[in-house]
């Protein structure tokens, strides 16, 4: 049925599978049209549940594969995933300090900011990943195969679906609108069909350069998850419950990450 898309150009190949992930992740971030109004304490949850599916993410979809990348190219793990990591959290740390001398409503800016850029990072090295796998097929390098690369575009495109709510859910709580929180949710996955591309054509330079990029948006997501989400969802009184629901959260990204790894 599907024979057609198969024997498009591999770089055309890239761009439709992206762009399917992106609709997941648009999916994914209309949960908040779901409830006409959530009560605080669900929206607690959710915040904690999306703080377990980011560290998840930050894990088993960037730097394992970074440290398994590196390997196989044989680059120094150091200089590829620990640097990277470090200079994403230090990235984020040098923009909250700059944005607090500049920022009167600093607070609520401050983390809707750092949100959004976490996971928009976070999906440039993914789509670059989709990119780099259908462009390989276009370089015929070795192990590089239609179905594996389809297989890890809809890997990355399940794993998009809680990732979509983990910013649109927290910028709800935030007191953003519906649409709003939405949008800026869907609009963090438009990234993923450029970078795409991007890996499909520079497939050859992308790959000795993706393990840091991938470590990079690691190194970010988690500075918002210790310094942002978190604290925010500690401010309940049922402290221990939402730390449960991180847990659960981050369960739930480890299993998708896993089973369709």
């Amino acid at each position: 049925m599907f024979n057609f898309i198969f024997d498009l150009n591999p770089v055309i190949q890239a761009l439709i599978a992206s762009l399917i992930t992106w609709l997941i992740t648009s999916i994914g971030s209309a949960i908040v049209f779901c409830f006409k109004k959530i009560h605080k304490n669900v929206l607690d949850i959710m915040l904690g549940v999306s703080a377990g599916i980011m560290i998840a993410a930050s894990f088993w979809s960037l730097l394992n594969p970074a440290i398994e990348m590196s390997n196989n190219l044989k680059i120094n793990i150091v200089y590829s995933v620990a640097f990277g990591f470090i200079m994403g959290g230090l990235f984020l740390f040098i923009g909250d300090k700059i944005m607090q001398r500049f920022e009167k409503d600093k607070k609520s800016f401050k983390r809707t900011f750092m949100l959004i850029f976490s996971i928009t990072l976070h999906n440039i090295p993914e789509g670059l990943a989709i990119g780099t796998a259908f462009g390989s097929i276009l370089y015929g390098l070795s192990g590089a195969n239609v179905l594996s690369a389809w297989s890890l575009a809809i890997g990355i495109g399940i794993q998009n679906l809680p990732e979509g709510m983990a910013i649109s859910v927290p910028l709800r709580r935030e007191g953003y609108s519906r649409f709003k929180s939405f949008l800026y949710g869907m609009l963090s996955g438009i990234v993923e069909p450029i970078a795409a591309i991007i890996g499909a054509i520079l497939v050859l330079k992308v790959r000795t350069i993706l393990p840091f990029f991938l470590s990079f948006a690691a190194g970010a997501m988690i500075y918002v998850v210790i310094q942002e989400l978190i604290p925010e969802s500690q401010t309940n009184k049922n402290k221990e419950m939402i730390s449960l629901f991180t847990l659960l959260g981050f369960v739930i990204m480890m299993l998708l990450d896993v089973l369709l790894g």
